[in-house]
């Protein structure tokens, strides 16, 4: 049977059906009886009046590899380049908890992301680049207080005003355990950490997003649209709650809460998707929490395009799914946003890849037209019925969480896992019988090798990162290192915010690893046996 002859699947990504064509009596209905303006509950359209008329989304490519030395000179470049924002990428050991000489760390150093084991690191991370007066999104969760507290004690050394510092920590553990794995501690410690953060920035930085709560991540590990929005919400009020139990209201901290999602192919879902999410988070925050600021109730996201639609196979073809996937974004109402680069599915971005991703976001901002108005797609039958259902399905979903007794009770159950794994192997059935075509790989295939440069991480950054490490260790007071450890340690045993302890800590120059082993000490390690 040739690709004509197969009968395609008219339905979206997340199995929701397609009708052949939509009318008037498919347009807005259960959750929208009316779609209002921009800026106004329950922010359908988006979440400030003028939107990109006023204001053009942070254009902020992840970015980060090797040394300290080599990725400041990549956000040098990007912002020179006109990105607007910069997002950090650290690698594994950093993620994990582990300096860079460390045994685990072998390997490992420097491949995905930057290596940081040290405060001294981070001030050669942002050495020229003024923090006071830049946008950072750093991508950590198992260590987030950690590099937040490196940040701000670059910040200081600045003389920058810790009130108006800009940008975003991940700090979002819970989709640890559901979809990556980069965790440390067991439960319990890793969302008193999340939250510590929460609090600290509501006191301390109320212009720092403290956590990014991501489904981006949920979604790469195969869940649908659907559950991907879900699921987030999920963890979202996990994190209400226990922020809620320090005995902080909801408007002190929700205006400070933020997202990250994914753009994926299927275009027109995606749009419903950013659309149908900003508008259950608006109802959830109000009806559940009662929250009574309007921004309490905005859902602000990053969005990135989905890392995992990348091709090795005519690595080209990438450019296109990207500007596909970033203008859904676009259209959808984010409010930041990485375009990946075409050859990240065989190795890390160069310097060419990385300005064709965000040249891709500057032509769709200044020559496609799209930001002239508001929220363009409303009012199609379509898009707004497609925006009901997916509502009305992350709903039944929540429900179902919540029955069970809220995430972390479905994440100890297995639940969320067994769902986004379900829905992999669905879409894997389908592109390996090719009722789902992928170009390129299972269709429209070519033998032709991929002869453009790829970019190489140089195996000798451990050797000069641990002999770097080497020196501090020897240059440092080590009894005022030892003196900051104790304090953390008995933090760590008592019921008080630890993020002062660990700034002391860091301001020291303790290491990172010295850092979690400290708190390893008192907390031990999950070790992913799926039992809590």
């Amino acid at each position: 049977m040739n690709l004509q002859e197969r009968q395609p699947k008219f339905e979206t990504l997340s199995g929701i059906e397609v009708k052949r064509v939509y009318t008037p009596e498919d347009g807005v209905k259960e959750y929208a009886t009316q779609l209002g303006f921009p800026g106004e509950y329950p922010f359908t359209r988006g979440i400030q009046a003028t939107m990109y008329r006023g204001r053009l989304w942070t254009m902020r490519q992840y970015a980060g590899y090797a040394s300290a030395e080599e990725s400041n000179a990549r956000y040098k470049y990007l912002l020179a380049q006109g990105q607007t924002g910069l997002s950090v990428a650290f690698d594994l050991p950093t993620q994990t908890g582990y300096d860079s000489d460390a045994p685990m760390a072998e390997g490992e150093v420097g491949k995905v992301g930057v290596a940081i084991s040290s405060l001294e690191d981070m001030e050669r991370l942002f050495d020229g680049i003024p923090l006071g007066k830049v946008s950072t999104s750093m991508t950590i969760n198992a260590t987030a207080a950690i590099l937040l507290a490196m940040y701000v004690a670059v910040a200081k050394k600045q003389g920058a005003n810790l009130r108006e510092l800009r940008g975003t920590v991940q700090n979002d553990i819970l989709k640890e355990y559901i979809a990556r794995g980069t965790y440390i501690f067991p439960p319990a410690p890793s969302m008193r950490l999340a939250t510590d953060i929460i609090e600290f920035c509501a006191r301390e930085l109320p212009n720092w997003n403290p956590i990014s709560i991501s489904g981006y991540h949920i979604r790469e590990a195969g869940s649908t649209a659907v559950q991907e929005i879900a699921f987030t919400f999920a963890n979202a009020i996990e994190y209400v709650n226990a922020t809620l139990a320090r005995g902080l209201a909801i408007d002190d901290f929700a205006p400070q809460l933020s997202f990250f999602f994914v753009a994926q192919m299927d275009f027109l879902e995606e749009i419903a998707k950013f659309r149908a999410a900003r508008r259950l988070w608006a109802r959830l925050v109000k009806e559940r929490f009662g929250a009574r600021k309007p921004q309490s109730m905005m859902l602000r996201f990053h969005t990135q395009t989905a890392g995992v639609s990348l091709t090795a196979q005519q690595p080209h073809n990438n450019i296109v799914r990207v500007a596909i996937q970033a203008l859904a974004a676009v259209l959808g109402g984010t409010q930041s946003l990485h375009t990946c680069s075409y050859d990240e599915a065989l190795a890390l971005p160069t310097e060419e890849s990385v300005q064709i991703a965000l040249r891709t976001q500057q032509i769709i901002a200044h020559e496609s037209g799209v930001t002239n108005t508001i929220d363009p797609c409303a009012g199609s039958y379509y898009i707004e019925n497609l925006t009901d259902e997916i509502e009305t399905r992350a709903r039944a979903y929540l429900e179902k969480i919540e029955a069970m007794g809220g995430a972390l009770r479905a994440i100890e159950l297995g639940y969320i896992t067994r769902e986004i794994q379900e829905s992999a192997w669905k879409f894997q059935r389908d592109v390996e019988s090719k009722t789902r075509i992928v170009v390129g790989v299972n269709e429209f295939v070519t033998n032709e090798p991929f002869r453009g440069k790829m970019l190489r991480v140089d195996p000798r950054v451990r050797e000069a990162q641990s002999e770097r490490l080497r020196a501090l260790r020897e240059r440092r007071d080590n009894a005022r290192v030892q003196n900051a450890l104790d304090a953390l340690r008995k933090a760590a045993r008592g019921t008080a915010n630890l993020v002062p302890a660990i700034l002391d800590c860091v301001e020291a120059y303790a290491t990172l690893g010295e850092i979690c082993d400290t708190l390893r000490s008192e907390f031990g390690e999950y070790k992913g046996t799926g039992v809590f």
